[in-house]
C-alpha cells in the first residue's frame, strides 16, 4: 500500500488493549496512523504515529485529529451524552468508521441479558447509520484477556480459583484477532456495511479455561464454584453493580449451552483465529507464580 495515496486512519482508544494493536496492524499494512488520547505524553506509541490530544466527552477536541483523515476506529468508553455530537463530527470529516461494539443482537443467552453497555452500543450504531457514513460494526464476544483480571491474581498466588458458573461456556477471542479484523476493515473496501461477530474457534467452560491455563503453566489449578452473592461481595467497589449483575445473569443463562462460535475471523483474515490455549501460552508470564 502506498502511504502517499492513503489518508490517515484515526484510532480512538489507541492505548487500550484492542486499539493499541490496531495501531500496529495498520502500520504493518503501510497505512498512516493518527492516535487520539487524552494524555499524549503518556501514550508510548511508535514514532511514526501522529498523536493528538482529544476526548470523546469534548466533541470539538476531535477536530484537529479528524481534519484530513479518511477513516476512524471508534471505541466508545465515554458517557453517552456526547455520542451524537461526536458522530456528527465524524460524518463531517471522514468517509468511513469502524465501530467496536458488542454482540447484543446475537441470539444466544450469553449476550441477551440486560446490559447498559449494550444499550449504549446500540444507540451509537443507530447514530452512525443515520449519517450515511461507510461503516463496519465489529462485535467481539468474550475477550480471552478477561482472564487476566478475573483469574490471574489467584493463579499467581498459587491459590484456588473461586468463580461462579464454572460450567458456563464461551468462545474466548484473542484481542490480537479483534485488532487484526478491525485494521483490515479500516482499509479494505470489501468490508463496508459489514457486521461481524468475532469469537474464538471453540466453546469452553470457564472451569475448562482455567484448566487450560494450568496446562500451559505445567501445574493443576484447582477450581471451586463461588455463589453469586460471594461474587457480588468480591467485586463490590471494583466494578459497577450493573456490570456484575449482567455477568452473573449471562453466565447463568449460558450454563448447558454451547457457546456461539462464528467463522468471521477466519473469513476476514484468511487464517484461523487463535485458540484460548495459544492466547494462554503467549501470556503465560502474566499467570506465573511470583517467587
Amino acid at each position: 500500500m502506498n502511504q502517499k495515496d492513503t489518508p490517515p486512519v484515526l484510532v480512538t482508544g489507541a492505548t487500550g488493549r484492542v486499539g493499541r494493536v490496531v495501531v500496529d496492524q495498520l502500520l504493518d499494512a503501510g497505512v498512516p496512523v493518527r492516535a487520539l488520547t487524552r494524555r499524549p505524553e503518556a501514550a508510548m506509541l511508535p514514532a511514526q504515529v501522529e498523536v493528538f490530544a482529544g476526548d470523546l466527552t469534548v466533541p470539538e477536541s476531535l477536530d484537529p485529529a479528524l481534519n484530513g483523515a479518511g477513516a476512524v476506529f471508534l471505541v466508545w468508553t465515554a458517557p453517552p451524552r456526547t455520542a451524537e455530537a461526536v458522530v456528527e463530527r465524524l460524518a463531517a470529516h471522514v468517509r468511513r468508521v469502524v465501530f467496536l461494539s458488542s454482540p447484543h443482537q446475537t441470539p444466544h443467552p450469553l449476550f441477551q441479558q440486560l446490559n447498559p453497555m449494550a444499550v449504549m452500543h446500540a444507540d451509537v450504531e443507530r447514530l452512525i447509520a443515520a449519517t450515511g457514513l461507510e461503516s463496519t460494526i465489529i462485535r467481539p464476544g468474550m475477550f480471552a484477556s478477561n482472564s487476566l483480571a478475573w483469574w490471574a491474581p489467584a493463579i499467581r498466588a498459587g491459590e484456588v480459583v473461586r468463580w461462579p458458573c464454572g460450567a458456563a461456556e464461551s468462545a474466548p477471542v484473542d484481542d490480537r484477532d479483534i485488532a487484526a479484523v478491525a485494521a483490515r476493515t479500516l482499509y479494505q473496501d470489501a468490508h463496508v456495511g459489514g457486521d461481524y461477530v468475532l469469537t474464538g474457534p471453540e466453546s469452553l467452560t470457564q472451569a475448562a479455561q482455567v484448566a487450560v491455563i494450568g496446562d500451559v503453566l505445567g501445574r493443576r489449578i484447582a477450581f471451586e464454584e463461588m455463589t453469586p452473592d460471594e461474587f457480588r461481595r468480591l467485586w463490590e467497589g471494583a466494578a459497577p453493580s450493573s456490570v456484575v449483575d449482567m455477568l452473573l445473569a449471562a453466565w447463568s443463562a449460558a450454563v448447558g449451552q454451547p457457546a456461539y462460535v462464528t467463522t468471521a475471523v477466519a473469513d476476514i483474515l484468511g487464517t484461523a483465529p487463535r485458540t484460548f490455549r495459544q492466547w494462554a501460552a503467549d501470556h503465560a508470564t502474566a499467570f506465573a507464580e511470583r517467587s
